[in-house]
C-alpha cells in the first residue's frame, strides 16, 4: 500500500480546510493510506515513510508561513538525497497573490528532487486589511473543490503507479 503524506500549516483556517479537502479527495482511493500531519509535528520519519506529498500553507509576506518553513528547515538535510523522484503538489492560501510562497516551496522540492505532479494550487481569500488578514477564514465549496480534486489525483496516481 502506498502512503500519501499531507503536511499543512494554517494560522486562520484556510490552509487547514484546503488540506482537509485534499484528504477527503484522497480517501476515495482505497489503495493509498493518507496521513495528515500539522507542520509543527511532522518530521523526517514521516517524509521517509511516504510515497508522495501534498504541502498546504498560507502565504505570509510573500513567503510561506514561518511554521511551514520551520518544518522544511528541520527535515531538509535528514531527507536530502532520500526522496528523489517522489511526487508532490502544493496548495497555498493567499490573500491576493500566493506566487512567492509557491516559488519558495518549489525551490525546496527541487532540492529534494521531488517531481511536481501539478502546478501549485493557489486559493485567494482576498483578505487585504489587517482585520481581514487575521480573521478566521471560511472557504467556499468552489474554492475547496480543486483541493479535493488534487488530493484525489495524487492518490490515484500513486495507486496506479503513474508517479
Amino acid at each position: 500500500m502506498k502512503t500519501l503524506l499531507i503536511v499543512w500549516h494554517s494560522r486562520t483556517g484556510a490552509a487547514r480546510r484546503m488540506a482537509q479537502a485534499a484528504v477527503a479527495g484522497a480517501a476515495s482511493e482505497r489503495e493509498v493510506a493518507v496521513r495528515l500531519r500539522p507542520a509543527q509535528e511532522a518530521d523526517a520519519a514521516d517524509l521517509l515513510a511516504a510515497d508522495g506529498y501534498l504541502f498546504a500553507c498560507p502565504e505570509n509576506l510573500a513567503s510561506m508561513s514561518g511554521e511551514m518553513k520551520a518544518f522544511f528547515d528541520r527535515t531538509y538535510y535528514p531527507c536530502l538525497e532520500r526522496l528523489n523522484g517522489r511526487p508532490y503538489a502544493a496548495m497555498i492560501a493567499a490573500g491576493s497573490d500566493g506566487t512567492g510562497a509557491a516559488r519558495q516551496l518549489a525551490r525546496i522540492a527541487a532540492g529534494w528532487r521531488l517531481k511536481a505532479i501539478a502546478e501549485p494550487l493557489i486559493v485567494g481569500t482576498q483578505a487585504q486589511t489587517p482585520e481581514a488578514i487575521l480573521a478566521a477564514k471560511t472557504l467556499t465549496e468552489a474554492q475547496l473543490a480543486p483541493c479535493t480534486e488534487l488530493g484525489a489525483a495524487l492518490a490515484s496516481g500513486l495507486a496506479l503507479g503513474v508517479f
